[in-house]
């Protein structure tokens, strides 16, 4: 199932509200022996999280399946000994977990283990639950007794209560609320769930672009974002989602930045040597990642002068964790402006309070 984005958690008594977990979504097949892994585009995912093999097939009935989201809690690595922080959520480390060696996902497995939320129960032996309400399928799932590294998503019918945890729980890496009606079925790859998400405004410097995914050079696809730290300008993410009368429009207007923009620019290292002598490709600011396998990251660069106000959800690191949201100009800010003291500090809730006992 899938979530649709609403401003606000919805009224009434027909809810079931449960945090937003900021990890890799799977389901879990175990059939005897078997457990299967497998993300919700429906690739395996057993090879990369092979110390959770082991906990599920010990906890989980002998013939089920499980949806839930993979997650990595915050930890460091003392000698060998690895210590849970519980202040925080790390996606980074979960996308280093996709790594095609063997060797090196074994050497993480133990330095950086996973955990895994889960937060629906689909099948339990002979019985298909799909078609039965939420509420009757999140008491079956409270019947399982699970400890970590396997844990069960809190859950609760107080609005109350998921307002607070809104409030709360963003600093420790959690992505919002989830809103169930308590009567939904499961219906795979339909918006049938609400979600609501942090928005906040951000100035940023415009410092590139790409073009549009089509391969057409009069569309622009999405504007690269910087903010200043300490004189550096460092790529914090992508600004995208326009009508293809903006990506028209912005090609145009554009135009004039493109001039010598790679004289002094403050991403020329990223570009390849090609690129310097005006020829294609460059190499978009952040390189390759898991879920930018296979996909054009070539970028144009632009004069450091533009200034764009964006809205975002929330920080991974020191980048927008998600797609950046155009706002408008502002030709009253200078670049030097955007630095990143304007963004919202979030202090961090211990994890704690969702991992009562541990990882």
């Amino acid at each position: 199932m899938l979530a649709k984005r609403v401003a606000e958690l919805p009224l009434g008594e027909d809810w079931i509200f449960e945090p937003k977990w900021d990890g890799f979504r799977a389901l879990v097949f175990r059939d005897g022996d078997e457990i299967l892994i497998q993300s919700r585009d429906e690739k395996p995912l057993d090879r990369y999280f092979p110390e959770l093999h082991a906990p599920l097939r010990s906890m989980l009935p002998g013939r089920c399946v499980l949806d839930g989201e993979i997650v990595i809690v915050k930890c460091v690595l003392d000698g060998e000994i690895v210590i849970v922080k519980n202040d925080g959520l790390d996606f980074d480390s979960l996308q280093l977990r996709l790594h095609p060696a063997a060797s090196r996902v074994k050497l993480l497995s133990g330095q950086i283990p996973a955990s895994f939320v889960f937060f629906d129960l689909l099948c339990l032996g002979d019985r298909d639950l799909r078609s039965e309400p939420f509420e009757s399928r999140r008491r079956e799932l409270e019947l399982l007794r699970v400890s970590p590294p396997i844990h069960m998503t809190p859950a609760t019918r107080d609005r109350s209560i998921a307002a607070d945890w809104f409030r709360r729980f963003e600093g420790a890496g959690l992505d919002g609320v989830i809103a169930k009606p308590i009567s939904g079925t499961y219906e795979p790859n339909k918006r049938v769930m609400l979600k609501v998400k942090h928005e906040r405004d951000c100035d940023c410097v415009v410092a590139g672009f790409r073009w549009h995914k089509k391969g057409d050079r009069t569309l622009v696809g999405s504007l690269l974002l910087g903010l200043f730290d300490g004189g550096a300008l460092q790529h914090v993410g992508v600004c995208a989602s326009f009508s293809n009368a903006k990506r028209l429009e912005l090609a145009e207007f554009l135009k004039p930045y493109r001039e010598d923009a790679l004289v002094s620019h403050p991403w020329k290292a990223w570009a390849e040597p090609e690129a310097m002598s005006g020829e294609e490709p460059k190499r978009m600011p952040g390189g390759q990642s898991r879920w930018s396998q296979g996909k054009d990251l070539s970028w144009e660069p632009l004069r450091p002068e533009l200034v764009v106000e964006v809205t975002y959800d929330h920080m991974q690191g020191s980048r927008f964790r998600h797609t950046a949201q155009f706002r408008r100009w502002r030709t009253d800010k200078k670049p030097s402006d955007c630095t990143y003291e304007q963004l919202e500090v979030v202090p961090p809730q211990e994890l704690a309070e969702i991992f009562p006992s541990g990882r």
